[in-house]
């Protein structure tokens, strides 16, 4: 006899599980490099690539996955996208060498463009909009943990047995969640895929996975390398190509139409923009702590630990305030403490204490807790339920594209911040100088916050998602259902 439970119970545990496995693949990863590298005899361009294939083949897959999802529904894109991203963990860890831990590492890449657009469609289509905000609760905590725990987890792992572990870690989560899912998820019965738009696909996907090797292949390999420069004029001209088309056809792969809903706009430039200074940050704090300070590994990872308890703290108050202040000032005042600790990091120097690094990350923590879920769960507020998936892949897209675009952003400003403009060496000043850029575009990214609708959620009535009908005409993605209304006044 088959055991059936409620939906709402099984879709919060597959969306923390997907998002797990993906968090914890991304950061534990980089921890293994030396090791593989000493192994394989690689050099810095070959260990560049094994880093480098798994966002562009992420990138790649994303713009594939709203339809993807319309078509095959989404139980089985992401039960599927599971358990390729599962069997390519086991292929990475028993990688006979590089070309071949490069190919298994691309797998992963491509399973997980699937695995996050496919976990979100899922939750937005279960539950209303203020539910959500009140499960952010819950959900944040993977979220906030598992960057956390992988590099103190991966250490461990390559230190005490193999780099290989760090790969074969996936594999027991992501069979569990796989069974999981294959036994208790059930269909949406959401299936409105249209004719697939192949042109545009093609050139949607070739601008983003060109666009994401550039921009995480030029702080290694350097921004003037000829294969970096053809991938960035490469990309930005697919790009314009891709944009221009989507907008003209009836049925796009990419639905740009979404954007003339001014709130789901708004959030995706401040995500973008707020992103880069709150992952520069993660990724710059560990190397100050080590290469400035003379730290160890694990003088950094349990240094910028404590950012995820300000996260945890934060949520619960922001997810009890949400429905009555509305996004626009929880995510401004958010991106103003992110403006203000920048400014206390940018004052550390090399006799600077752990112990301050740590209460610094967690006042970082309390300023992220007020951006992560606001930007999110208001992109979607006046979305239409069919239009859900294409949502999600596009809040996909910009929040992939600035994960890619801080650790760029924070390896530029180090050279120019060097007066010998040495990638490697760089000095005090320069970690500071980048400090201060990484708090610049926080500040940027406050001031637009404040022109943003204020998107308040009122009652559950208001917020549910749409009924998934169709409107009746569409024209460059645009429904003439959808846009913004009485939820997003002012």
């Amino acid at each position: 006899m088959r055991i059936r439970l409620s939906q709402r119970r099984v879709v919060p545990i597959m969306t923390v599980s997907t998002t797990f496995i993906s968090i914890v693949d991304g950061a534990i990863t980089t921890v293994a490099l030396p090791s593989i590298a000493r192994q394989f005899h690689m050099d810095p361009a070959a260990l560049t690539a094994v880093v480098v294939a798994y966002p562009a083949c992420l990138g790649l897959m994303i713009p594939a996955s709203a339809w993807l999802l319309d078509r095959f529904g989404v139980r089985a894109v992401l039960l599927a996208a599971l358990g390729a991203f599962t069997a390519a963990s086991a292929l990475c860890g028993a990688a006979p060498g590089p070309d071949a831990l490069i190919a298994a590492r691309a797998v992963q890449g491509l399973a997980a463009g699937l695995l996050m657009p496919a976990s979100q469609t899922l939750l937005f289509r279960t539950f209303s909009h203020t539910e959500q905000v009140r499960l952010s609760r819950l959900l944040v905590i993977p979220q906030q943990i598992a960057p956390a725990l992988a590099p103190i987890l991966g250490g461990v792992l390559a230190t005490s047995l193999s780099w290989r572990w760090v790969f074969y870690v996936n594999v027991p989560f992501g069979l569990a969640a796989a069974l999981f899912g294959l036994l208790f998820l059930t269909g949406t019965g959401d299936r409105t895929a249209g004719r697939l738009d192949l042109p545009g696909l093609l050139a949607s996907a070739g601008a983003i996975g060109a666009l994401m090797y550039g921009a995480c292949a030029g702080p290694d390999l350097g921004w003037t390398r000829p294969q970096v420069l053809t991938a960035l004029v490469g990309g930005a001209v697919l790009l314009a190509t891709a944009v221009r088309w989507e907008l003209r056809t009836a049925e796009p792969a990419l639905r740009l139409g979404l954007f003339r809903d001014r709130l789901m706009r708004d959030t995706n430039v401040i995500a973008l923009l707020g992103y880069v200074p709150i992952m520069g940050a993660m990724f710059l704090t560990p190397l100050f702590i080590q290469d400035v300070r003379g730290g160890s590994a694990l003088d950094s990872g349990t240094s910028t630990f404590t950012e995820a308890f300000g996260v945890l703290l934060t949520m619960q108050v922001v997810s009890a305030v949400y429905g009555r202040i509305g996004p626009r000032l929880i995510i401004a005042g958010g991106l103003a403490g992110v403006t203000g600790v920048l400014l206390l990091l940018a004052t550390s120097d090399a006799h600077t204490g752990l112990w301050t690094f740590r209460l610094q990350m967690f006042l970082l923590g309390l300023a992220m807790g007020a951006f992560f879920m606001p930007t999110t769960i208001a992109s979607f507020t006046t979305i239409d339920r069919a239009d859900i998936s294409q949502a999600a892949m596009l809040n996909t897209i910009v929040r992939q594209s600035a994960n890619a675009l801080a650790p760029a952003t924070v390896a530029t400003a180090l050279v120019l911040g060097s007066p010998s403009g040495d990638p490697h060496h760089p000095p005090l000043a320069a970690y500071q100088h980048t400090y201060l850029v990484l708090a610049a575009v926080a500040a940027a990214a406050v001031l637009f916050t404040l022109t943003m609708p204020r998107g308040r959620v009122m009652a559950d009535t208001a917020t549910e998602p749409r009924p998934a009908t169709r409107p009746t005409s569409r024209a460059g993605g645009r429904s003439t259902g959808g846009g913004q209304d009485a939820a997003t006044a002012q």
